[in-house]
Protein backbone atom coordinates (compact mmCIF):
# COMPACT_ATOMS: atom_id res chain seq x y z
CA UNK A 1 0.00 0.00 0.00
CA UNK A 2 0.77 3.86 -0.77
CA UNK A 3 0.72 5.57 1.86
CA UNK A 4 2.02 9.85 2.47
CA UNK A 5 1.14 11.58 5.72
CA UNK A 6 -1.62 13.45 4.72
CA UNK A 7 -3.73 10.04 3.94
CA UNK A 8 -6.22 9.27 6.33
CA UNK A 9 -7.73 6.44 7.44
CA UNK A 10 -11.49 5.76 7.58
CA UNK A 11 -12.99 2.76 9.14
CA UNK A 12 -16.43 1.41 8.34
CA UNK A 13 -18.57 0.12 11.19
CA UNK A 14 -20.39 -2.96 10.82
CA UNK A 15 -20.04 -5.79 8.41
CA UNK A 16 -19.33 -5.12 4.68
CA UNK A 17 -20.70 -7.96 1.71
CA UNK A 18 -16.87 -9.18 1.05
CA UNK A 19 -17.92 -10.26 -2.41
CA UNK A 20 -18.17 -6.54 -2.97
CA UNK A 21 -15.06 -5.26 -5.26
CA UNK A 22 -13.90 -1.79 -6.19
CA UNK A 23 -17.31 -0.95 -7.77
CA UNK A 24 -19.26 -1.77 -4.90
CA UNK A 25 -17.18 -0.31 -2.47
CA UNK A 26 -16.46 2.69 -3.74
CA UNK A 27 -20.26 3.14 -4.35
CA UNK A 28 -21.27 1.90 -0.56
CA UNK A 29 -18.17 5.06 0.42
CA UNK A 30 -20.28 7.61 -1.56
CA UNK A 31 -23.41 6.98 -1.05
CA UNK A 32 -23.53 5.38 2.99
CA UNK A 33 -20.61 7.78 4.07
CA UNK A 34 -20.59 10.70 1.86
CA UNK A 35 -16.79 10.40 1.82
CA UNK A 36 -15.48 11.15 -1.84
CA UNK A 37 -13.29 7.51 -2.63
CA UNK A 38 -10.88 9.60 -5.01
CA UNK A 39 -8.97 11.65 -2.12
CA UNK A 40 -6.52 8.76 -1.69
CA UNK A 41 -7.37 8.39 1.54
CA UNK A 42 -7.47 4.62 2.98
CA UNK A 43 -11.09 2.94 3.41
CA UNK A 44 -11.45 -0.07 5.67
CA UNK A 45 -14.28 -3.02 6.02
CA UNK A 46 -14.52 -6.16 7.11
CA UNK A 47 -17.10 -8.70 6.53
CA UNK A 48 -18.73 -9.93 10.06
CA UNK A 49 -16.81 -13.00 11.74
CA UNK A 50 -14.01 -10.02 11.35
CA UNK A 51 -11.48 -12.27 9.68
CA UNK A 52 -11.43 -10.88 6.16
CA UNK A 53 -10.43 -6.95 6.03
CA UNK A 54 -10.57 -4.62 2.55
CA UNK A 55 -8.60 -1.18 2.12
CA UNK A 56 -9.79 0.27 -0.74
CA UNK A 57 -8.21 3.60 -2.23
CA UNK A 58 -6.99 5.83 -5.02
CA UNK A 59 -3.98 5.93 -6.35
CA UNK A 60 -2.78 8.29 -9.02
CA UNK A 61 -5.08 6.99 -12.07
CA UNK A 62 -7.05 4.19 -10.61
CA UNK A 63 -8.43 2.45 -7.63
CA UNK A 64 -6.40 0.19 -5.47
CA UNK A 65 -7.89 -2.88 -3.19
CA UNK A 66 -6.08 -4.30 -0.36
CA UNK A 67 -7.35 -7.40 1.08
CA UNK A 68 -5.61 -9.46 4.33
CA UNK A 69 -7.29 -13.00 5.38
CA UNK A 70 -6.64 -14.24 8.59
CA UNK A 71 -6.82 -18.23 8.47
CA UNK A 72 -6.65 -18.03 12.54
CA UNK A 73 -7.82 -16.01 14.66
CA UNK A 74 -10.20 -12.48 14.28
CA UNK A 75 -9.64 -8.54 13.87
CA UNK A 76 -10.51 -6.30 16.71
CA UNK A 77 -13.06 -4.10 15.03
CA UNK A 78 -13.81 -0.83 16.89
CA UNK A 79 -17.47 -0.02 17.93
CA UNK A 80 -18.80 3.14 17.49
CA UNK A 81 -22.13 4.91 17.11
CA UNK A 82 -21.43 6.17 13.57
CA UNK A 83 -21.43 4.44 10.21
CA UNK A 84 -17.61 5.65 9.68
CA UNK A 85 -14.62 6.04 12.37
CA UNK A 86 -11.89 8.14 11.60
CA UNK A 87 -8.27 6.57 12.47
CA UNK A 88 -4.39 7.53 12.01
CA UNK A 89 -2.19 5.25 10.27
CA UNK A 90 -0.94 4.40 13.16
CA UNK A 91 -4.58 2.76 14.42
CA UNK A 92 -4.29 0.95 11.22
CA UNK A 93 -1.25 -0.58 11.59
CA UNK A 94 -2.31 -1.74 15.15
CA UNK A 95 -5.46 -2.84 13.66
CA UNK A 96 -4.20 -5.02 11.04
CA UNK A 97 -1.35 -6.60 13.34
CA UNK A 98 -4.70 -7.95 15.95
CA UNK A 99 -4.59 -4.76 17.80
CA UNK A 100 -7.11 -2.64 19.51
CA UNK A 101 -6.77 0.87 17.89
CA UNK A 102 -7.20 2.33 21.46
CA UNK A 103 -3.97 1.53 23.44
CA UNK A 104 -4.25 2.61 26.39
CA UNK A 105 -0.41 2.58 26.64
CA UNK A 106 0.39 4.84 23.77
CA UNK A 107 1.50 7.94 23.32
CA UNK A 108 -0.70 10.13 22.99
CA UNK A 109 0.02 12.39 19.46
CA UNK A 110 0.98 15.75 19.81
CA UNK A 111 -0.06 18.62 17.43
CA UNK A 112 1.59 21.99 17.60
CA UNK A 113 0.79 24.93 15.93
CA UNK A 114 4.24 26.24 15.86
CA UNK A 115 7.94 25.08 16.91
CA UNK A 116 9.44 26.93 19.82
Amino acid sequence: MIVSSTTQVYIAIGSADMRKSINGLSSMVASHFSLNPLTGNFFVFSNKCRSIVKILYWHINGYCLWQKRLEKGRFIWPESRDDVLQVGQRELSWLLEGLDIHQAKAHKRLEYSRAY
